[in-house]
């Protein structure tokens, strides 16, 4: 069993910057991989990115590449997504998600959920 805890959402103006975190509590971190999700009222949960167990291969969505950043610390245990140039159109609540197996950028392919941290971007 893992269990995730994100952290660091709120508001910001359009242009601004966060970072979430997601702090993971269970089984070794490092042999997962992790992604960020995120969820708009009335849309689809939808892939932001993800990053392999060890760091070396991330993953993007487009319509946040070049913005977007995800990292990892392994000996924290703690995934991160740094979020540049925020957008209204990025307002969302944020999920981590962890995943031994699988396709980085389905739902499905996920095993472990957080409970979400909500975004809000103004213009």
């Amino acid at each position: 069993q893992v269990q995730l805890v994100e952290s660091g959402g709120g508001l910001v103006q359009a242009g601004g910057s966060l970072r979430l975190s997601c702090a993971a509590s269970g089984r070794t971190f490092s042999n997962y991989g992790m992604g960020w999700f995120r969820q708009a009222p009335g849309k689809e949960r939808e892939f932001v990115a993800a990053i392999s167990g060890s760091g070396g291969s991330k993953y993007y969505a487009d319509s946040v590449k070049g913005r977007f950043t995800i990292s990892r610390d392994n000996a924290k245990n703690t995934v991160y997504l740094q979020m540049n140039s925020l957008k209204p159109e990025d307002t969302a609540v944020y999920f981590c998600a962890a995943r031994m197996s699988g396709s980085y950028y389905s739902l499905r392919g996920y095993d472990y959920w957080g409970q979400g941290t909500q975004v809000t971007v103004s213009s």
